[in-house]
């Protein structure tokens, strides 16, 4: 009997040794081709929109600004995310199937999920940077100095850190002995919890409620922010100092949208949405991973000057005769 037990033990924790095989989106194996297409054009703009910008940011003293700050960190969060999903997705759709070692299963299923709730810290940061230029303008340069946005940055990114470590020992600890075929292009938590021969309650409702908390109370504090700043901007005296005053806001509020909104949406169906198929939850699950890292780049571009004049010198250089 003893040698049985030890046995079972050794085939339980055997049982998450092997690789994992990534099967792409079910249903529409026919246009993998196809839909690498939008998907490669994406993430080829989202690495090269937020790599100029980064560059940019960077060499030019003008944007040394707190705000740009904040900004480089949502660049290099943005293609975290696009990078740790986007090219294991485009192997998939090129060449079908491919495997993953659990090891690199629980490295991407970590980077996707940090990376997705740093960016909502990044941007609650954003908010309140725009908060104190607008409500507190001749106290900006005192509250937000250098130190205090090494410091915000720090607690951002280990808040997010310790958020989602555990979800790794959630699901390093669970046997799977049924099927190593995620049926997906990229390795997330839940989805792979699901193929585990164990009960997984923890891993549901830590994956459910903890994320949706965190996301939840930044959106509120964004929101807040926001409040406050439209009561400060209608208190301005000038027509002209509320529409530059809101045009500041303009490119946040935008991102901001194309975060949460995805979010929201793709965690509640993901939990709720039992009559909703699965290949559309697949296809929005690649698409989050994609569309807003390659249009935030592009949203700041068009909307903040500094970086638009930044862009156009860098494209088009005057020349000097």
């Amino acid at each position: 009997r003893p040698s049985t037990i030890s046995m079972a033990i050794y085939n339980l924790t055997g049982y998450n040794m092997g690789a994992f095989t990534l099967l792409g989106i079910p249903g529409l194996e026919q246009y993998h081709v196809w839909i690498s297409v939008p998907f490669c054009l994406l993430y080829l703009v989202a690495v090269a929109g937020n790599s100029v910008l980064l560059y940019l940011i960077a060499v030019e003293h003008s944007l040394h600004a707190p705000m740009f700050s904040f900004l480089s960190m949502l660049a290099i969060t943005d293609l975290t995310l696009s990078t740790t999903c986007v090219p294991k997705s485009l192997s998939i759709f090129w060449f079908g199937p491919q495997e993953i070692s659990f090891p690199g299963c629980l490295t991407q299923l970590f980077f996707l999920h940090y990376s997705s709730v740093l960016d909502s810290a990044i941007l609650l940061a954003m908010a309140f940077d725009r908060y104190v230029a607008i409500c507190s303008p001749l106290r900006y340069t005192t509250i937000l100095t250098p130190r205090a946005i090494v410091k915000i940055a720090v607690g951002i990114t280990f808040r997010s850190f310790c958020v989602f470590v555990p979800c790794v020992f959630l699901v390093h600890r669970l046997p799977f002995c049924r099927t190593h075929n995620i049926p997906h292009t990229y390795c997330e938590h839940i989805g792979v919890a699901r193929l585990a021969c164990a009960d997984i309650s923890i891993n549901i409702w830590y994956g459910f409620c903890v994320p949706i908390m965190i996301v939840i109370i930044d959106a509120i504090l964004i929101a807040v922010s926001y409040i406050l700043i439209l009561c400060a901007v209608f208190r301005l005296p000038f027509q002209d100092a509320r529409q530059k005053a809101l045009g500041t806001c303009g490119s946040h509020v935008c991102v901001i949208l194309m975060f949460y909104i995805p979010a929201f949406f793709s965690i509640l169906a993901h939990h709720f949405g039992h009559n909703v198929p699965q290949t559309f939850h697949i296809v929005f699950a690649n698409l989050y991973v994609v569309i807003p890292p390659a249009l935030n780049p592009i949203v700041y571009g068009v909307k903040t000057k500094q970086i638009r004049e930044n862009v156009i010198l860098l494209l088009l250089p005057k020349r000097s005769y």
